[in-house]
């Protein structure tokens, strides 16, 4: 049996593209790793794409799905976590003999359901088979995992079970099972963000300085409801003129993501506001994914932050990230019901108003009271102020940090069944 021995140098294998322009797995590493550099760890980011990027708090570099550079990066690492297909493109890491934490933050069998429903049946099954193969592999071999949220948590811990990681040996050191799966949320930076320019009003041809902007702050795939906020902001255009919704971004970061995705969603929405005669004089579509450095003034320009799915399965599990930057620019939301952030931090603290899933009365209703709402911004900080500590990144990744800092015998020990 070999001896313990404590972490002190992590590797995050990222599964998507670091670069100024990052989706939400990209952004859950970056900041996963500025995090845990402050909490005393040396650690090294690596994604597919190499980057341009660099931190003074944590090195930055490409594995390129390459088990040469992947290999190399492990010599200098104690222990490991990955995310996504990394597992199925370096299967290596199976035998690695240090600690593996599996992020399973993104329930993608879930997503796929949606992602691929208007392909043909045989090739759904194809896909959602592939897909929940990945998946399964992952949670068969790692020694941790962490998701986003407790009913994310739920969901995982029956699929662990399933595969029998929920044994004996798992169970007897902590009952409630978090020493095997606990819970790491997208979090908010410490620091609050800073406008260094003016993006939207008076600057973004047909947004005014006097409108009243809603943001829709991440992309528009195949399981949100744009078309029904859309519809209210129709419905709104009647009696007020001033009142503007700015998609902000287009596509996927990742050119291969990107060149892969159908955007059947996004052309159903361009399509829809050019039908009622909202395009580029009520609803704006920006056309460029927005730099992550960039973000914040987006988030202080705008006056409602906007969040609108379908009473999905992939919306029960969901954990909205998005929402997140809406809480660090303390920005009120305008959210649909179902998913655990409207209905646990929206809904809950009141931070804005939370809408039936596909009611656009209600939503056109819910748009006008807050635009309605005197010094609308004001009136919502001393909510915001009281919840955003206990979204700092620094707490975020606490369970994480706490594997990480106890010792660890070799790995096929943490990972045995029956």
């Amino acid at each position: 049996m070999a001896n313990e021995a404590k972490v002190n140098r992590v590797l995050l294998l990222c599964a998507d593209t670091i670069d100024e322009r990052m989706s939400g797995p990209a952004i859950r590493y970056w900041e996963m790793a500025r995090a845990l550099s402050q909490a005393g760890f040396a650690v090294t980011l690596a994604s597919p794409n190499e980057t341009k990027l660099t931190s003074p708090a944590f090195r930055v570099c490409s594995h390129g799905y390459d088990q040469n550079k992947a290999a190399r990066l492990l010599d200098d690492a104690d222990a490991f976590i990955l995310q996504g297909y990394v597992l199925f493109y370096l299967p290596f890491l199976k035998s690695v003999a240090k600690p593996m934490v599996v992020d399973i933050y993104g329930p993608l069998m879930l997503e796929n359901l949606e992602n691929h429903a208007t392909l043909p049946l045989k090739d759904r099954y194809r896909l959602h088979d592939s897909t929940l193969a990945v998946m399964c592999d992952q949670l068969s071999v790692g020694d941790f995992f962490v998701c986003a949220s407790e009913r994310q948590r739920d969901f995982w811990l029956g699929m662990l079970a399933s595969l029998n990681r929920v044994n004996p040996q798992t169970y007897a050191p902590d009952a409630r099972l978090y020493n095997l799966i606990d819970i790491v949320p997208f979090g908010l930076p410490a620091e609050p963000p800073q406008r260094t320019r003016a993006v939207l009003k008076g600057v973004y041809r047909g947004i005014y300085p006097e409108d009243k902007v809603i943001l829709w702050g991440s992309g528009i795939w195949d399981w949100f409801d744009p078309l029904t906020l859309i519809e209210a902001v129709g419905r709104v255009a009647r009696v007020r003129s001033d009142v503007k919704l700015f998609f902000m971004s287009k596509g996927h970061p990742n050119p291969q993501l990107n060149a892969a995705l159908r955007l059947v969603m996004y052309d159903r929405a361009v399509a829809l506001s050019r039908d009622l005669g909202l395009y580029n004089r009520y609803v704006f579509f920006n056309q460029n994914w927005i730099p992550y450095a960039e973000r914040a003034n987006y988030l202080l320009e705008a006056d409602i932050g906007a969040s609108v799915h379908y009473d999905y399965v992939e919306t029960l599990f969901s954990f909205r990230t998005r929402l997140l930057d809406y809480i660090w620019a303390e920005l009120p939301m305008l959210v649909s019901a179902g998913d655990s952030m409207g209905e646990e931090v929206v809904r809950a603290h009141g931070l804005g108003e939370v809408v039936p899933c596909q009611d656009v009365e209600a939503m056109a209703q819910a748009i006008l009271r807050l635009v309605d709402t005197p010094n609308l911004r004001t009136q919502y900080h001393p909510r915001f102020a009281a919840i955003r500590d206990q979204f700092r990144w620094e707490r975020a990744v606490e369970p994480l940090a706490r594997f990480c800092a106890q010792p660890h015998f070799a790995a096929d020990r943490l990972r045995g069944g029956s």
